[in-house]
């Protein structure tokens, strides 16, 4: 049973179930911690939403330019877009907790895994039926979360018949479909910004642990759901990224059910994922928190998590081949490993050397 801090528990968990596992009482260096996570919110997570809200933004303009204009290059721009979308997204997408997951905005921006394939059936269930209550963000954001987030832009702008959308009519509903889910993502990242830019909000709690702080009471609170985000971001990179398609040399292989194998952004999404955790990992300087025997631990989670973006950058877009050919298998097998062993520095290491491990479980439960 692999030993998983618990994090972002307290973030996620009903109170019921936190008053029979508080989180560990850990005495750690006020101004440290505070300056920990005033770099992690200034530096990573508030710069993060920022730059998601304004490439979906983007998208939202490139992809109604491609309905007001129909052509190869409006259609090539508008894939291209949501290319940087959804690499913009995965970076800061490790950050689960907070506001992100509150009133379904998570799911709203990505529906995965769907291994029912869900979404993809509603999506094609609302094209069918030409729904145009799908065609306008405000009402679209009301529906099923399959059916608005960047699973279903990725259909639509590279699932079958998408690349009727640089021929069709002016203004076709597919086209204005795909503009109203690109236009509610925006909606819900601006939203996601706004409320950690607002200075008397999230940010505060984050940044200014303490006894009448309703988030974080202490240091050890604070630092235990920060430790979270990189524990649960780099188990997402492992077992939902990968995982999800591919187990091993001698279990079932799934392609298609790799997020993004339409448009070939997969390990470009599964990068971005580990970018987002090497920089949240240096930005915050969470080093500083450590005994000067510990600190290379970080390093060697840097390093790990290098490799990783290495290898992954080096497998095919081909998923089927990814999972078929020998040489391609191994350096899965490779990601899976070197996964497991920076989650293990990570809680054992880091989390270790500042007394957070001991006896708790972030909870996956493998």
């Amino acid at each position: 049973m692999r030993k998983t801090l618990i994090a972002s528990l307290a973030l996620l968990m009903p109170a019921a179930v936190l008053a029979q596992e508080p989180a560990p009482a850990v005495t750690l260096p006020e101004a440290k911690v505070k300056a920990v996570m005033t770099a992690a919110v200034d530096g990573f997570i508030k710069p993060g939403y920022d730059a998601f809200a304004a490439s979906a933004a983007s998208t939202t303009k490139v992809v109604g330019a491609l309905c007001a204009e129909p052509s190869d290059a409006n259609y090539k721009a508008a894939q291209d877009s949501f290319r940087n979308t959804a690499k913009s997204w995965a970076h800061i997408e490790i950050v689960r907790t907070g506001p992100i997951i509150e009133q379904n905005r998570f799911e709203r921006i990505l529906f995965y895994p769907d291994r029912k394939s869900t979404g993809l059936k509603q999506v094609q269930a609302v094209l069918s039926k030409s729904d145009e209550t799908a065609t306008d963000p405000k009402t679209l954001g009301t529906k099923s979360v399959a059916t608005q987030g960047l699973g279903a832009l990725e259909y639509l702008l590279f699932g079958t018949d998408a690349q009727t959308l640089a021929t069709a009519e002016k203004d076709s509903f597919r086209c204005r479909y795909a503009a109203a889910v690109a236009g509610n993502i925006a909606n819900v990242a601006e939203e996601v910004s706004g409320i950690w830019d607002a200075p008397d909000g999230i940010q505060k709690a984050w940044e200014e642990p303490g006894p009448d702080n309703p988030a974080f009471r202490t240091g050890g609170e604070a630092m235990t759901a920060l430790l979270g985000i990189l524990v649960h971001g780099a188990e997402a990179v492992r077992d939902q990224r990968i995982e999800t398609f591919y187990k091993g040399p001698d279990k079932a292989k799934f392609p298609k059910q790799a997020l993004f194998w339409r448009s070939q952004n997969t390990w470009p999404s599964i990068i971005a994922n580990i970018e987002g955790l090497k920089t949240l990992l240096a930005t915050s300087k969470m080093v500083d928190l450590l005994p000067e025997k510990d600190k290379p631990v970080v390093a060697a989670i840097d390093k790990q998590l290098t490799a990783m973006a290495t290898t992954a950058g080096s497998v095919t877009n081909d998923l089927e081949k990814a999972v078929a050919d020998e040489r391609e298998r191994q350096k899965l097998d490779v990601l899976l490993a070197e996964g497991k062993d920076v989650i293990a520095k990570l809680n054992d290491g880091y989390g270790g050397a500042i007394g957070l491990s001991s006896g708790f479980s972030f909870a996956d439960g493998d």
